[in-house]
């Protein structure tokens, strides 16, 4: 899960909506490895998340650190974003946590004002089939809907993760309005073409380390604009990023 990971470009649309199969591919080939990585990472207690000794007190004063990972770059018309936030919740046990993942459902109350609505499409264990509508403003306002298939993993007592991938991905033109619909493929912007987001969490020094990765596939910036567009791209999955764990860390409090 990330709520609200949308990366758009103002004014008109310079591709189609579409990404080119190349791309999904390269995408999904992405993901596979950042899957491995983090499988390798779970296996090691000493290293089960990626934080610095150092980030450890700025983590525990507070700060939530963002970091632009390594991958991010051009594929075949199309963009891809990899970041990774980590945060601290003072007094949280894994458990709390895991019951506030798996509780589909208040996700609008714990994540509000991004995500407006969510539910449950069909469980089976830690397996989770879910639909989530969510609202970003960045100059604009884009409202988007997305099914997601999500697993639940648990180490032990202290270890646990969560691995989201969408499926489907659709924008919402008039939302929560009498003219509300789905934009077809060749009327959508390329705000947002695929999303998995992966959770790691470690219980220890009187709470819990959170840390969530979000790669994401989205349009690309025109060839020449990239010193005007890049640093507003940068922010939104900057920000949306703080925005989550910030709320799970409210919402673990509460």
């Amino acid at each position: 899960m990330l709520v609200g990971l949308l990366v758009f470009l103002d004014g008109p649309r310079l591709m189609m909506a579409e990404p080119a199969r190349a791309a999904v591919d390269a995408f999904n080939t992405y993901c596979q490895k950042v899957e491995g990585r983090l499988a390798e990472e779970h296996r090691s207690d000493g290293s089960f998340l990626a934080i610095a000794r150092a980030e450890e007190t700025r983590l525990r004063g507070g700060e939530i650190v963002i970091e632009k990972m390594p991958g991010e770059g051009y594929l075949s018309g199309a963009m891809l974003h990899d970041w990774r936030g980590t945060a601290f919740a003072p007094g949280a046990t894994a458990a709390d946590f895991e019951r506030l993942m798996r509780d589909f459902e208040a996700y609008p109350q714990h994540f509000s004002p991004q995500v407006l609505e969510a539910k449950t499409i069909a469980r089976d264990g830690d397996h989770l089939q879910a639909w989530m509508r969510v609202r970003q403003r960045h100059v604009i306002t884009v409202v988007m809907d997305g099914r997601y298939d999500i697993t639940y993993g648990q180490i032990d007592a202290r270890h646990g993760y969560s691995i989201s991938r969408s499926t489907e991905m659709d924008e919402i033109d008039g939302a929560g309005t009498a003219k509300e619909r789905r934009l077809s493929g060749g009327e959508e912007h390329g705000f947002l073409y695929r999303l998995n987001t992966y959770w790691s969490y470690e219980e220890r020094d009187g709470g819990l380390y959170l840390q969530v990765e979000a790669v994401s596939l989205t349009r690309s910036v025109p060839r020449g604009l990239g010193w005007a567009i890049g640093p507003y791209v940068e922010s939104v999955p900057r920000e949306s990023l703080e925005f989550t764990l910030r709320s799970a860390v409210n919402a673990l409090r509460r």
